[in-house]
């Protein structure tokens, strides 16, 4: 019994390939098993393109690999990264049909304790969130400067490389948007 619980921690989809025997002993048929590992995680590609922000002035799109089960979290990090931006201030994630900043926005995660969008954003992963149908996927990041990032998914998935660490950039269209541009005095 235990060997299944371990089972099932390494995959959701495991729980639903448990066979119950009369006496409710769990196991797990071979078949099972080779399906749990014939469905391992697959690499989606994003383009992640800033259409908004205080001082944007140069086009910003980067083109990454990541995990479908990474999560909003987890992608938060790597635009982060891939802008060189500090994380100092909240974010979040919504659906639109535009990045105007009239278009009715469908938020994620919304709440006035900050903990419980976090604890959203940790458990939403990116293949729980695509289809999208008509919508996209924004991230606003610092309410004040209005950091807005069109996300966009690349049609099908594919295998991970054994030898790759994920998420990674694949493409880099323009400079970083400046977060604090530094003001010369004249």
């Amino acid at each position: 019994m235990a060997q299944i619980g371990k089972i099932c921690k390494v995959s959701n989809q495991a729980e639903s390939l448990i066979r119950w025997k009369g006496n409710g002993e769990a196991f797990l048929s071979e078949k099972s098993v080779s399906s749990v590992v014939k469905n391992k995680a697959m690499i989606l590609k994003l383009s992640i393109e800033c259409v908004r922000g205080h001082y944007l002035q140069e086009p910003c799109i980067r083109v990454i690999e990541v995990d479908e089960n990474a999560t909003l979290y987890d992608l938060h990090e790597a635009i982060q990264d891939v802008v060189d931006f500090e994380r100092d201030h909240p974010f979040g994630f919504y659906l639109a049909n535009s990045s105007s900043p009239w278009a009715k926005k469908h938020w994620i995660s919304r709440d006035e304790k900050w903990e419980r969008v976090e604890a959203k954003l940790m458990r939403t992963r990116l293949k729980d969130i695509y289809p999208l149908g008509r919508k996209k996927l924004y991230y606003l990041f610092d309410f004040g400067d209005m950091w807005t990032f069109e996300i966009r998914k690349a049609r099908g998935s594919k295998k991970p490389e054994s030898d790759v660490k994920y998420p990674r950039v694949v493409e880099s269209i323009g400079p970083d948007p400046e977060q604090y541009p530094i003001w010369e005095d004249s």
